[in-house]
């Protein structure tokens, strides 16, 4: 039997390793986007190429270890690749940069360490290598399949040299390089630490108890809250770049059999045709493991108590209780090379927010509404020495209201991300920020409001252009439960509404680029909120008097309540029954006039 005090220890040795690299990573990177947004993760996989660290997300190793095996790799080795198609369903698009390192004891390898981020420009048609009307992936950037960087210590400058040289920011792409492959060769030192001290037999058997240990407390703990049985949902993107908007469905059927080895099936058939526009994710690789642990965090929401979610980590241990079934090749999630991807998290993101639906209904709605998705936003142009720059940040939104609880404010869904400071981004860049805030009023109303999102204004102090990769600009984040949908992100220039997917829109000097970012749905009926809870959020300015009263039906006089004024008020406003979802008055737009999926019925 493994020794629990050994796998205590090494467990913890995983997590802080993880934690130095993406540290070293931070203080040492170029870009804004990963020095400042933090827009990058670090992961540690053992030989067997399973993820042993559960903090977040990371890529994939099959990719590099299907072209260089195992038994060619040297200490000081450090292997790279981008390439959407050749990694295996590990990278999403091409600005995400992947490095890999392999560790080392007595001449073995007995893991990796990994970093990927999302990196300023890798060439491609438009600054930031994100082109909002791309047909095909060759106007994306420069794609790179699994190579050698580092061989044995020594940097292959040639690769380098190409790569800076396709890039529009290429001393930001080649500082941050250099600290990523630094980090993970630190990373990778510190772990063979770990071998020498215990032994690689003991280590590998905690690598075991580790992912083992998962396994077990998502069965017994989340798995086994699910009623046996088959549910249906879809949730859609609303546009591609390339089309008119539309309702680009992503389905998920779930079936969930306590019996079996792996108790949830999740069948995508059902899901769209592939896009023309860039909005597809090549995820039907090795199986769809990379989609197992993406997915898989939504789980926790089945946790006891918010505390007990917290701790539970997502490592190669919820991978062998899905079973994933992917439609036929040619869908938004089977694209055919060379499919545009670069918007990918209209998808990618969207299925969490399937996934937690799909979950509501077959839970009684004891899960989350639905939260922010990402969207990058930015300006590019030049500075006033005639030196090109490129300022993109990921704006995070509201997350969906809770069963206990309301949602978060301005989260972001990649975790430790965060907004560009004030203060560097004004002293670095042509523009002043005149205001960042909450948007009033963009939670989704319900018994528990949904998070708030960003109000931010942006006055150019030189003529420049405006990008934005944003969906749910004309679909809400739904609500559940009877709780109400948020508002959809909105961007104007001067009084002129953008679209979600822009390249390069002039802003001129003095003008003002306004960004409202999505507000999470809300939970429960909003007639069921407290009405002190509601004249709070009129205080804190996160409610309006007007959305007071015509969301909530609280009728205030100055900070008072008016009890009898609001009990007649809600009385008149309550419907006679509430829809489960509320997916927002956009999804009629889109719908032919429908305000309701057939797969909305429980």
């Amino acid at each position: 039997m493994t020794d629990p005090i050994l796998v205590e220890i090494v467990e913890g040795t995983l997590a802080s390793v993880e934690k130095e690299v993406e540290t070293a990573i931070a203080r040492t990177a170029r870009s804004p986007m990963i020095r400042d947004a933090h827009d990058f993760r670090a992961g540690i996989h053992d030989a067997r190429l399973r993820k042993l660290t559960g903090r977040s997300y990371s890529a994939l190793v099959q990719p590099v270890v299907r072209d260089f095996p195992i038994a060619t790799m040297r200490p000081g080795d450090v292997y790279f690749h981008n390439d959407v198609y050749l990694s295996e369903g590990g990278i999403g698009h091409l600005p995400d940069l992947c490095v890999t390192v392999p560790v080392f004891h007595e001449d073995e390898v007995v893991a990796f360490v990994q970093a990927f981020g999302h990196h300023d420009d890798i060439g491609g048609s438009v600054p930031g290598s994100m082109p909002s009307h791309a047909r095909s992936v060759f106007e994306e950037g420069l794609m790179v399949p699994p190579i050698k960087l580092w061989d044995q210590g020594v940097p292959n400058e040639a690769a380098l040299r190409i790569m800076t040289r396709n890039s529009r920011m290429p001393d930001s792409l080649a500082g941050d390089l250099d600290a990523e492959c630094s980090a993970c060769l630190m990373g990778a030192r510190r772990l063979g630490e770990l071998f020498e001290r215990y032994g690689r037999q003991a280590v590998e058997e905690c690598f075991d108890a580790i992912i083992g240990k998962t396994t077990e407390t998502f069965r017994r703990e989340l798995l086994s809250k699910i009623p046996e049985g088959t549910y249906v949902w879809e949730d859609y993107a609303e546009h591609d770049g390339v089309d008119e908007p539309r309702l680009h469905a992503q389905r998920i059927t779930l079936t969930v059999d306590h019996n079996a080895d792996a108790p949830l099936t999740i069948d995508f058939t059902g899901t769209s045709p592939q896009a023309k526009g860039p909005i597809n994710h090549a995820g039907d690789y090795a199986d769809g493991v990379f989609l197992k642990k993406w997915l898989a965090p939504v789980l926790r929401n089945l946790a006891d108590t918010p505390e007990r979610m917290a701790e539970l980590d997502v490592n190669e241990g919820v991978v062998p209780l899905i079973r994933m079934i992917f439609p036929k090749k040619g869908t938004l999630l089977t694209p055919v090379f060379p499919a545009p991807t670069n918007a990918r998290t209209f998808v990618i993101l969207r299925l969490l927010g399937v996934l937690a639906g799909v979950l509501a209904k077959a839970t009684g709605g004891r899960m989350p509404a639905d939260q922010e998705t990402i969207r990058y936003t930015g300006v590019h142009g030049s500075d006033a020495d005639g030196q090109p720059y490129l300022m993109r940040e990921v704006l995070g939104g509201g997350s969906g209201g809770r069963w206990y609880a309301d949602g978060e404010d301005t989260i972001h869904v990649v975790p430790d991300s965060r907004n560009i400071p004030v203060e560097f981004a004004e002293a670095r860049w042509p523009f002043r920020v005149e205001r960042l805030g909450l948007a009033c009023d963009s939670g989704g109303p319900g018994m528990f409001r949904g998070g708030l999102g960003y109000d931010k204004h942006i006055r150019m102090l030189r003529d420049a252009s405006y990008m934005s990769i944003a969906d749910r600009s004309i679909l809400s984040c739904w609500g559940v439960n009877g709780g109400l949908a948020g508002r959809p992100f909105r961007v104007e220039i001067n009084g002129r509404e953008m679209d979600g997917l822009v390249d390069d829109h002039p802003v001129h000097a003095g003008e003002i680029i306004r960004i409202r970012t999505t507000g999470g749905g809300g939970w429960g009926s909003p007639y069921d909120r407290d009405p002190r809870a509601v004249a709070a959020d009129v205080r804190d300015g996160k409610v309006s008097i007007a959305g007071a009263l015509g969301d909530y039906g609280v009728v205030l006089d100055g900070d008072r309540i008016d009890e009898q004024g609001t009990a007649e008020l809600r009385a008149t406003l309550r419907p006679p029954s509430n829809r489960f979802f509320d997916r927002g008055p956009g999804y009629a737009k889109l719908s032919g006039g429908r305000t309701q999926a057939e797969v909305d019925d429980l």
